[in-house]
């Protein structure tokens, strides 16, 4: 994949995180593991990473520990309200407060036209990438708003705002819903302490978009502005920012980190 992701300089470290308690969701690979382990760099005193894959978790946990984080993996299926509760419940039991929380879970449908698509693919997409979000926000705001502070991000996508392609009608509705749902609990937050901001990554190299079915990803790069495609690891440093001070006036926001797609 070299040819279509060129190597960046590696991003330097600070102390944005420093001291907080942070929660990553699909945190055992691609875009989440780089949040966690960048959360861990930038001196948050733990990191819980939850997902299905306890192995890739506990990967990613040990690799937050040597970045000098404490870490907690907790196997979660975020769509099942009473796993979600359980995993929020479990970083306040462990250490009292919840200060950001970067809700990352996804999943993307096989590349299909939509009238090929099945009710069970329709309930995996919205299920993931919409009702987890609900549960997750729900759980986390109640924990924030009892110390009346923090900061949260949600993964949405380029394909929320503008759908780069044919194939993926199911991922591209869900992830607007993710968006609206977004400003709407921003609105509501913000007012008692607590900044709601989401991500919209593009064309980034992950697990998940290798298995939607990526044709020619040299192609798809040469269509960036870019021309490129994105790392995890960039995609990282911009959830950082949101979740850190450095971003305290940004609420609501949709942060694209995606080569300049949307802007061509």
């Amino acid at each position: 994949m070299s040819d279509v992701s060129a190597a960046v300089e590696p991003l330097t470290s600070g102390r944005r995180m420093h001291g907080k308690v942070c929660l990553v969701t699909g945190g055992g690979s691609g875009i989440g593991r780089a949040t966690a382990l960048k959360l861990a760099q930038e001196g948050a005193i733990a990191v819980i990473v939850a997902g299905r894959r306890e192995a890739e978790l506990e990967a990613t946990a040990a690799q937050c520990c040597a970045a000098g984080a404490e870490a907690l993996a907790v196997k979660t299926d975020v769509t099942r309200e009473d796993d979600v509760e359980s995993l929020v419940r479990a970083a306040l039991d462990r250490y009292g407060r919840l200060d950001a929380a970067f809700n990352n879970a996804g999943f993307q449908e096989r590349r299909a036209p939509l009238e090929q698509q099945a009710d069970a693919v329709y309930d995996d997409v919205f299920d993931t990438n919409v009702r987890s979000v609900f549960f997750c926000l729900r759980a986390q705001l109640r924990a924030m708003y009892a110390r009346g502070e923090g900061r949260i991000a949600v993964n949405a996508s380029v394909s929320g705002v503008r759908n780069p392609n044919t194939g993926l009608a199911l991922y591209s509705a869900s992830k607007a819903a993710v968006i609206s749902l977004v400003r709407s609990a921003a609105m509501e937050a913000a007012p008692r302490g607590v900044r709601i901001n989401a991500i919209a990554p593009g064309r980034v190299v992950t697990d998940m978009m290798l298995r939607a079915g990526v044709g020619d990803m040299a192609s798809v790069a040469a269509g960036l502005p870019l021309r490129r495609m994105g790392q995890p690891e960039e995609v990282a440093e911009a959830v950082t920012w949101l979740l850190s001070d450095a971003s305290a006036y940004v609420v609501g926001h949709v942060l694209a980190a995606d080569g300049g797609f949307l802007a061509s």
